[in-house]
């Protein structure tokens, strides 16, 4: 097999930049141990939040044998990690359209294997990750001076790539015992590079955000965009090696497919819309929806956001749901420092059951006040907030994974420079705002949304237009790729 980190699309890495990234494999090694040589069984077991809407399991690893066989005609691996809610969030979006398509979606989390290497070199990241979020919004020097670098220009180099690729030979013996022709999708990138190194036939490489890096380059898979900004920068590795012109990626390694959106969002969107519609006529309370990511990060920007709201939720022109997700602290700090957050929310606080229940009653029905949720189950965490996009009328979200949805959105300051570009795509597809980089304007633009029709109206109908485009459909056609991958090969 051609080294994955000495040539990167027939782009040659230097030997400084090489022997950098073997070294970071060495070091991981040495750290946690090389378990290339282990036999890890894996089954499969139903996931306890997914199963029963989309038909998810799970594909656990060194955990013993199982009694259930894989589908080898209708499976397909979404495999991921969670670092924030982002890839999970996207993965969820994978498992329902291959549910929807009549695929048997699994679920394969290389973060939740504690006892390999894989998932430790893996947590490794994702703690150092989240710990660099939460500084970034406390500190203004980090965040302009390593942060936003970092994740601006840092992850865009082809030489990060080559490390990246070296680690994730550490990663790849999770899938020995899982059979090579299941079609996978990789919501982040070290699981389909992991994929790869493993021998798996078909791979595709579903890459988040709207800000070309060469963090999410896994040569071998197909590649699958969600904005044709975002395809042009890939296709010719733009920046990815200083100002070198590269070579670029072969036209049969980068598909562009639209946003990754849930089948559940993507059908309802004109019945949601009109509804959204119809209760800022008939001067309803406008629901708000407030969601915290897996970084926990923003917790003062939030306050601010819930303080403002307030008034106009206790004279019923407003409504607000905030999921804290698995963060039940995050709570406990915003009623300490809101005066009145508390006496005003109602908990659904643990019970998936109730959570379901109020989301589905909340799409035709009245919903007052402030709506508090959190669930210590991960899935539940996540998926929560994809539950009350329907019935919201108004997203507020910093420009993640999160920006490409169909729902009216809001967007507060980012936290990574790549960010931004999510914000951008949205305004100019015209289903959310600028970003609003500072609490002045955040607040602005919260009244902006309450005190009159035509920025609602102007996103519902751009979501109405986007549907018709297939501007939402790109789940839909990543499994269609993957699966495709396999039947074209029969």
């Amino acid at each position: 097999m051609q080294d994955k980190s000495k040539l990167i699309f027939g782009n040659e890495i230097s030997d400084k930049d090489y022997e950098k990234a073997v070294h970071s494999k060495e070091k991981f090694a040495k750290k946690y141990g090389d378990d290339s040589d282990a036999n890890y069984p894996a089954k499969i077991v139903k996931n306890a939040c997914l199963y029963e809407p989309l038909d998810v399991s799970d594909i656990r690893i060194g955990e013993g044998e199982g009694d259930t066989p894989f589908d080898r005609e209708r499976g397909l691996i979404v495999g991921n990690i969670r670092m924030g809610f982002g890839h999970y969030r996207i993965s969820i979006a994978m498992a329902s359209c291959a549910h929807a398509l009549g695929y048997k979606p699994y679920w394969m989390d290389l973060n939740s294997f504690p006892d390999t290497t894989c998932t430790k070199v893996i947590g490794a990241q994702n703690e150092l990750y989240s710990l660099g979020s939460r500084i970034s919004q406390k500190s203004k020097a980090f965040n302009a001076l390593i942060w936003e670098p970092t994740n601006y220009e840092g992850f865009r180099k082809l030489s990060y790539n080559a490390s990246d690729q070296k680690n994730a030979e550490l990663m790849a013996p999770v899938f020995k015992n899982v059979p090579k022709d299941i079609p996978v999708i990789g919501t982040h990138v070290w699981p389909a590079q992991a994929a790869l190194h493993a021998g798996m036939q078909y791979v595709v490489n579903a890459i988040p955000d709207n800000w070309p890096m060469a963090l999410h380059l896994a040569e071998g898979s197909v590649h699958t965009i969600q904005t044709h900004q975002s395809y042009m920068g890939y296709r010719i590795l733009n920046g990815m090696q200083g100002k070198d012109v590269l070579n670029p990626m072969p036209a049969d390694s980068l598909v562009y497919t639209g946003h990754y959106v849930d089948h559940e969002l993507t059908a309802n969107v004109e019945a949601d819309c009109d509804a959204r519609m119809r209760r800022k006529k008939d001067g309803a309370p406008m629901r708000f929806l407030l969601t915290i990511g897996g970084a926990g990060a923003q917790r003062e920007l939030f306050a601010a956001v819930i303080r403002h709201l307030l008034p106009a939720i206790r004279e019923k022109r407003a409504a607000l749901y905030v999921n804290v997700g698995d963060y039940k602290n995050v709570w406990r700090k915003l009623t300490r420092s809101v005066e009145g957050l508390a006496e005003l929310s109602t908990l659904h606080f643990g019970s998936w059951e109730e959570t379901n229940a109020f989301a589905s009653t909340a799409i035709d029905g009245s919903v007052e006040g402030v709506h508090a949720f959190w669930h210590e189950n991960i899935f539940e965490a996540v998926y929560c907030t994809n539950l009350l996009m329907r019935s919201c009328d108004v997203l507020l979200t910093k420009p993640s994974e999160l920006a490409f949805y169909p729902v009216p959105k809001l967007f507060l300051k980012r936290i990574g420079g790549h960010e931004r570009w999510g914000a951008i795509h949205s305004a100019e597809m015209g289903d959310g705002t600028l970003e609003c980089e500072d609490v002045p304007h955040t607040l602005q633009m919260i009244d902006l949304f309450l005190n009159e029709e035509t920025v609602l109206a102007q996103m519902c109908e751009s979501i109405r237009r986007n549907k018709t485009i297939g501007l939402y459909d790109g789940a839909y056609n990543a499994v269609k790729i993957a699966m495709g991958l396999k039947n074209k090969e029969k």
